[in-house]
């Protein structure tokens, strides 16, 4: 019986090894796409670099979490009543799953606009409001995300 117990430890021992190796070699990737332009040709270019790295990565067996970060001119990309890509917004958060997009909005950039426009500026439900855009690409970038600019 001994021989078999020792089997038996070492088939549990080759398994906690063999399983950590499986799990390594799937990789979560973790993007930061800028757009920083109020030009419904890069929010739409941005949205396709988005797709295409999570297909890529479907496709492979991996994941990936995007974060798009809009500042400046940019976050008309994200305004409810400028938007030229809103309904590709919500298609692009519904069919990322299992990898996940993210649409940042820079709040000094918000604030800046209903100063100038006198009016309280609406953004789209996807998204979500940070501080600063542009310190949101710092910090992502020291986390050791990629970087993308369309």
């Amino acid at each position: 019986m001994k021989p078999l117990l020792r089997v038996a430890a070492a088939l549990v021992a080759l398994a906690a090894v063999a399983s950590p190796g499986v799990a390594a070699d799937k990789k979560e990737h973790r993007i930061a796409i800028q757009v920083d332009q109020n030009d419904p040709a890069v929010m739409n270019l941005a949205l396709n670099n988005a797709a295409n790295i999570i297909e890529q990565y479907k496709a492979q067996g991996e994941t990936a979490e995007i974060e798009i970060v809009t500042y400046g001119p940019g976050l008309h990309m994200l305004r409810a009543d400028t938007s030229p890509v809103q309904d590709r917004i919500k298609h692009a958060v519904d069919a990322s799953f299992p990898s996940s997009v993210k649409f940042i909005a820079c709040n000094n950039t918000k604030q800046g606009m209903e100063k100038r426009e006198g009016k309280s500026v609406g953004l789209v439900s996807q998204a979500e409001v940070v501080p600063s855009g542009a310190v949101r690409l710092v910090e992502l970038q020291e986390r050791g995300w990629s970087y993308l600019r369309p």
